[in-house]
């Protein structure tokens, strides 16, 4: 029972880091996006260009933002270690139930040999 309560623990700790390290990248984001308005609009900077080079950076940001929160609220939620544990069991007991046909025939064959 200890080491239920223990890996309990051990995968709540590790989700709470996930969505604080989120919640960084977030306030990070949001920062960063203001900065490369406030430096193009402001600060002139890439004035030769005839694009607005902030919309793209901000875009290109945004979009990564977006696959970091779909790992934390999508993809690890699901695919936890329990999930794992699941996996692991159906694998083995396939890989078992393939061996016992296997010897089962092995058996056939050498009892038809005999």
């Amino acid at each position: 029972m200890e080491k239920e309560v223990h890996e309990q623990y051990e995968y709540a700790r590790k989700r709470l880091r996930q969505k604080k390290v989120l919640y960084f990248h977030f306030v990070l984001f949001l920062l960063g996006s203001l900065f490369l308005f406030i430096a193009n609009k402001f600060f002139g900077f890439g004035e030769g260009t005839t694009q607005n080079w902030c919309i793209w950076g901000i875009t290109i940001w945004l979009f990564i933002f977006i696959l970091h929160f779909i790992k934390v609220y999508i993809t690890d939620r699901f695919m936890n270690k329990k999930w794992e544990r699941e996996q692991i069991d159906r694998l083995v007991a396939l890989q078992q139930k393939r061996i016992s046909q296997l010897e089962s025939k092995i058996n056939e064959d050498t009892e038809n040999k005999i």
